[in-house]
């Protein structure tokens, strides 16, 4: 994967550069708009190998929110600023640099919470053989994550016993499969909200 490596480095610094007129907005945005709170977001997230690692994004919800870590639409804590940076993934511009350090690829599985991914068992913790991505083909999946969660009753149930299996699914496939020319398949339809044909069902 030494092709995907430098395309992450490269990559990654060039967007930083080029949207940082962008960076500036959004920081300014978050910070007149959600007063109270740190601009960006920090957390804990769980890397290759399991290894713990620090993701950055810009901040959606209203400062000193906690809760679970499933996140549905239209939820009080999500600010009506932060569901549009939400909506359009500009809250996620921060994980460039977690491309650039290395923590995170452009394309991978999604980077989770502790208490997920690192507690796969049997086949399936091969998963974290995969360094954690901005998009992916489970991401591409469920684009509409927090809309699907809102219409079930138990979105913390339907989320562990539905759509984590089928992502574990998705990136295990992606493990096996691998293919540069379909990361750079999978970026596109990320950025211009495509579908696209992949393990055999439309993502």
């Amino acid at each position: 994967m030494w092709l995907k490596y430098i395309f992450d480095r490269v990559v990654s610094f060039v967007g930083i550069v080029v949207l940082s007129p962008l960076f500036l907005i959004v920081a300014v945005l978050v910070r007149i708009k959600m007063p109270g709170g740190p601009v960006i977001f920090s957390q804990k997230r769980v890397g290759r190998g399991g290894r713990l690692f620090t993701i950055y994004k810009f901040r959606t919800m209203a400062a000193g929110q906690t809760g679970s870590s499933v996140t549905v639409a239209g939820e009080s804590r999500i600010t009506p600023l932060g569901a549009r940076l939400r909506r359009y993934k500009l809250d996620e511009l921060p994980e460039l640099w977690n491309v650039l350090k290395g923590d995170m690829s452009f394309v991978g599985p999604r980077p989770d919470v502790p208490g997920y991914a690192d507690c796969l068992e049997g086949d399936d913790r091969e998963m974290l053989r995969l360094r954690p991505g901005i998009t992916g083909p489970a991401t591409l999946k469920y684009r509409n994550e927090e809309e699907l969660l809102a219409q079930v009753a138990d979105p913390q149930k339907y989320n562990d016993e539905v759509i984590f299996p089928d992502k574990v699914r998705l990136n295990r496939y992606y493990l096996h499969h691998y293919s540069f020319w379909m990361d750079l398949k999978m970026i596109f339809a990320t950025v211009l909200g495509k579908h696209i044909e992949y393990a055999g069902e439309t993502v």
